[in-house]
This record gives C-alpha cells, sequence and structure tokens, in this order.
C-alpha cells in the first residue's frame, strides 16, 4: 500500500512538471498583442446658438430633445426697436438723396455765374485798353496844347474807372470759382452721406435678419439656456447643440499598442450603459506625441506610463440609424484590433438593437 501511494504521488507531481512545462513554452510563444482597450466616454460636438446683438429674447421655437436641422429658426429676438431705427434711416437716406439733387443744381449755377464772371471780365479789359489809348492820345494833345485840360482830365478818370471796373470783374470770377468749390464739396458731403446711411440701413437689415437664431449644423437641443423675455448681451447663449454626426470616444494606450494602431483601424466600444451591445466604430486619430495619462483615466498600464490619446469615431450613418438614442457623456471601453488578419473574439462581435419602428 505504501509503495502504490508513493508511485501515485511521483506520478502527480511528474504531472505537474509537465503542464508546467507546457504552459511555460506556450506563454514563451505568445506573440505581441493583438487586441487592446482604453476606457473613455462618447463624445460629441456642442455648438452653442447665442446672438450677435444685444436684445430681448422674443420666442425659442424648440425644446430640449428636439432634432433639428441647418438653417432651422431655433429663436427670435425682438427687433421692435432695430425695424424703428431702419425706417429712420430709410429717411436719412432720402433726405441726403434730395440734398444732393440740391446741391448740384447750386453748382451748375455757381458755374454759370462763374461763366458770366469770366465773359465780364473780357468786356472789362476791352473797355480798359480803350480808355488807356484815349488817356495816351490826350496826353500828347494836352502836351501840345491842342486838347483841353478838362477833356484830358475826363480821360484819365475813364480810364481809372475801366481799370476798377476790371479788378472788380476778376474778384467776381475769383469769387465765383470758390463758390462752384464750395458747392461742389457740399455735393460730396451729401454723396457721402448718403453711402453712410446705406451702410446703417444695411447693418440693421442685417441684425434684423441675424434677430433670427438658425441651427448652424443639424444635431439635437441638449440645453435651452435662455427663456422668452429675458435680455441678453451680445454674444448672449440661448441653445446648445449636439452635433450627433462626429460621436466618437477618445481613449489612451500605451506606446506598444499605440505604435501597431494605424488610422481607420475598426475598433468596438461597449458602453457601461449598454454591456450587451458591441457598437462598430474606426480610429480617426491617434496623437503624433506621447503624454502622461490623465488621473481621470483608469487603464491597466501603469500610470507613470506614457500613454497616447486615440479617438474611434462611429460611423455618421449608423448614428443617424439610431439618432433617438444616440447620447453623449456614457462611459464605456473601447477596444482595437492590432492585427487585421486576426479575427474579432465572439464577445466582441457587432451587436446592436433593432431600429425603433418609424
Amino acid at each position: 500500500m505504501g509503495q502504490r501511494h508513493r508511485a501515485l504521488v511521483i506520478a502527480l507531481a511528474l504531472t505537474l512538471v509537465g503542464a508546467g512545462a507546457l504552459w511555460l513554452r506556450l506563454r514563451n510563444q505568445q506573440g505581441p498583442p493583438v487586441f487592446a482597450s482604453g476606457n473613455g466616454r462618447l463624445e460629441a460636438v456642442e455648438v452653442d446658438v447665442a446672438t450677435r446683438s444685444a436684445g430681448r429674447l422674443l420666442r425659442v421655437e424648440v425644446q430640449e430633445g428636439d432634432a433639428v436641422q441647418a438653417g432651422q429658426v431655433l429663436a427670435r429676438m425682438d427687433t421692435a426697436s432695430l425695424e424703428a431705427q431702419l425706417l429712420e434711416a430709410r429717411a436719412e437716406l432720402l433726405r441726403e438723396q434730395t440734398r444732393i439733387a440740391t446741391a448740384r443744381s447750386l453748382v451748375e449755377q455757381r458755374q454759370a455765374q462763374r461763366r458770366a464772371a469770366s465773359q465780364v471780365i473780357e468786356q472789362r479789359l476791352a473797355e480798359r485798353d480803350l480808355a488807356e489809348l484815349r488817356f495816351q492820345r490826350s496826353s500828347q494833345l494836352v502836351r501840345s496844347g491842342a486838347l483841353a485840360r478838362e477833356v484830358f482830365d475826363n480821360d484819365r478818370s475813364r480810364l481809372a474807372g475801366a481799370e476798377a471796373a476790371l479788378s472788380q470783374a476778376q474778384a467776381d470770377t475769383a469769387a465765383g470759382r470758390a463758390a462752384v468749390a464750395a458747392a461742389t464739396g457740399e455735393v460730396l458731403a451729401a454723396e457721402a452721406a448718403v453711402e453712410a446711411a446705406r451702410a446703417r440701413i444695411q447693418r440693421l437689415q442685417s441684425d434684423i435678419a441675424e434677430a433670427l437664431l438658425t441651427a448652424p449644423i443639424s444635431g439635437r437641443v441638449q440645453i435651452r439656456i435662455a427663456e422668452p423675455g429675458e435680455v441678453l448681451a451680445a454674444g448672449g447663449r440661448v441653445l446648445n447643440l449636439l452635433d450627433l454626426s462626429d460621436l466618437h470616444m477618445t481613449f489612451f494606450l500605451p506606446t506598444r499598442e499605440a505604435g501597431q494602431l494605424r488610422l481607420g483601424a475598426e475598433a468596438r466600444l461597449i458602453l457601461d450603459a449598454a454591456p450587451d451591445l458591441v457598437i462598430p466604430a474606426r480610429i480617426t486619430y491617434v496623437a503624433s506625441g506621447s503624454q502622461f495619462t490623465p488621473r481621470t483615466v483608469e487603464t491597466s498600464s501603469e500610470r507613470e506610463k506614457l500613454m497616447f490619446r486615440v479617438k474611434a469615431q462611429v460611423d455618421p450613418a449608423l448614428v443617424q440609424r439610431y439618432a433617438s438614442a444616440a447620447k453623449s457623456g456614457l462611459p464605456g471601453v473601447a477596444w482595437v484590433r492590432l492585427d487585421p488578419a486576426v479575427p474579432w473574439p465572439r464577445h466582441l462581435q457587432v451587436r446592436l438593437p433593432a431600429p425603433a419602428a418609424p
């Protein structure tokens, strides 16, 4: 009985040694990891719908959770004050346009007066030349005694009068040029005022158009930040939209796994809220530089090890298909396949819920 017992112990020992040797051999034959995972949260781009100008919020057309399309009117600002300013600006434009017509008419009048003054100068020149010629003749005749002194004095007086009339005509011509310049300046000022009024009208029309707050993207209303009746400053937020066209999970992988990962590689997402579902995704981003793992991220690697940030995006068509159930902020695990030749294991095969009936 003792010998049989010893033989059984020896056989059991040999079996354990063989099993240990087999395990060591299998372990040594293992290659690099084929799958890797990291924890993260589903994220989507958030877009705020805000006012461009200060004003009172008149109406909000949507509720939280509503699906919206790009260009859809979401809210309206009170535009009563802007519309009154627009009427005022249009009246100002009409006034300045009338002012332009008046100023141009005045320019034509001043130009006519200047032309008339120029003609007067020519007449006064001729009169001065004639008076000067008569004065010269009178001077010769009075010296020879052939002309009365009284006639000579009259000719001299006539010459002085002609020179004075010429000077007056020249002064009138200069004044006419100044008047034309002043009238032209009035036209330019009125034209500038017209352009300013038109610019003000365009700005007010733009402000009125911007008072209709439209959706910059197609997505879902996440938060109603402001309510009708509130007075908002310029840039005041009214709604927060969620852009589900870029639903993704950001997670971290250590150097070895991140170095084998390629853009476009398949990924699988498993959410804590739905552990029985496996969501397909693709790698759209791998950080070009490593960083220390943030404290808020849990990985199987040591925290002090350098990690690479990775982004796995869900197909937008798939998100659209399950738009009513798509949510951001849900925690989960992202799995990546480092070797495309290796099939996904059964527990990572795609499993999606049946789409809701229309």
